[in-house]
């Protein structure tokens, strides 16, 4: 367990965990994300946070993954791929924020800030030099939560997911200098 603040920490996902994971994505995934979808996230849910696909995540190299408690209660997950470069900056030491999903009931009560806070941290004191993540367009709450923190716009792609709606599809790299 990792104390991020008297109300944050961070528990180690295992592959043991999957049901708890579904369950937790079930509800926070689509409240977040359902109208993005042909489906109301269900694919997405059903394929990312399966057993197959966690025991994929878990062996690759560099990769750490968590449920976030709050108060002591499980209310999303952080997962950080230590060592992957961003297209274009690969002289940089980076990392990427691969997810962050955490329950509409803990917005606004700085548990994000403080996740991203330590995250900073922790790659300070591991010499790295850049963190990244992608987020969705569409979702400007999000976007702009970034952007208060110092991330800043560098590229974007566009999602190939068959149930995604076609206008919901483009998602933007950004990234903040830590050093």
């Amino acid at each position: 367990m990792i104390r991020i603040s008297n109300t944050i920490q961070l528990q180690e996902i295992k592959v043991k965990d999957f049901k708890v994971l579904k369950t937790l994505m079930n509800d926070v995934y689509k409240e977040a994300y359902k109208h993005f979808w042909k489906d109301a996230g269900e694919w997405y849910v059903q394929s990312q946070f399966s057993k197959i696909n966690l025991e994929k995540e878990l062996s690759e190299d560099n990769t750490s993954y968590y449920f976030v408690l709050f108060k002591t209660e499980i209310v999303g997950v952080f997962r950080v791929l230590w060592d992957k470069k961003l297209l274009g900056l690969e002289n940089k030491k980076s990392l990427k924020l691969h997810r962050i999903y955490l329950h509409q009931n803990t917005q606004g009560k700085g548990v994000g800030k403080e996740l991203l806070n330590w995250l900073e941290e922790e790659a300070r004191k591991k010499q790295y030099e850049l963190i990244w993540l992608d987020t969705m367009d569409e979702q400007p709450q999000a976007f702009e939560f970034y952007k208060k923190l110092g991330y800043q716009y560098y590229s974007h792609c566009f999602l190939d997911f068959e149930l995604l709606f076609d206008e919901v599809r483009k998602m933007s790299q950004v990234y903040k200098n830590i050093t």
